[in-house]
């Protein structure tokens, strides 16, 4: 599996130009700040900015009204938020919306929310939403929906997705 086959998805909480400057075009970044109960316009604006001279797609976390207001190329829907408001709004064709599940009744609740690509979670971070290869791959094969591995990613362990015919991941300590 060559590197630039895989889609990438980074997951940060501020702005750090030198670690976004060391991701590819390919990678798309995912603000995600839970620590501020609202959201720093001024600094999800900046980010913006320099993601788009970059090439690369910037999706908010939890907050599709505001990505939307703001002019980002989409939403993540985390595995918490369960809400279906958002079908409501009115989107371009090119506006991505992705969600995590660490479950079965998750990834149910994901479609319902009509969002284009699920991540599982976690793969290989051994913390309570364990699965490992053989349950992650058990589980995916329950939705029709592309799938992105989440959770514990490293440089060494990236060809076991081989295995698992994923061709998408998600993380932060990967990129770091």
């Amino acid at each position: 599996m060559h590197d630039k086959l895989i889609k990438k998805y980074y997951f940060i909480n501020s702005l750090d130009t030198n670690n976004i400057k060391n991701q590819d075009r390919e990678t798309v970044i995912i603000y995600r700040n839970y620590s501020s109960p609202k959201p720093n316009i001024n600094e999800i604006l900046k980010i913006k900015n320099i993601l788009k001279k970059r090439g690369n797609k910037f999706l908010l976390s939890n907050n599709i009204k505001l990505a939307l207001k703001l002019g980002l190329d989409g939403a993540y829907i985390p595995s918490f938020n369960k809400n279906y408001n958002h079908l409501s709004y009115s989107t371009n064709s090119n506006f991505i919306i992705v969600g995590s599940a660490h479950n079965l009744k998750e990834i149910k609740i994901k479609e319902l929310q009509n969002v284009q690509h699920i991540f599982v979670s976690s793969l290989f971070k051994k913390n309570k939403n364990y699965l490992g290869l053989y349950r992650f791959k058990l589980i995916s094969e329950y939705t029709k929906k592309k799938i992105v591995a989440l959770g514990g990613l490293s440089k060494e362990n990236l060809k076991k997705l081989k295995l698992i015919n994923i061709s998408s991941f998600a993380g932060i300590s990967y990129f770091e």
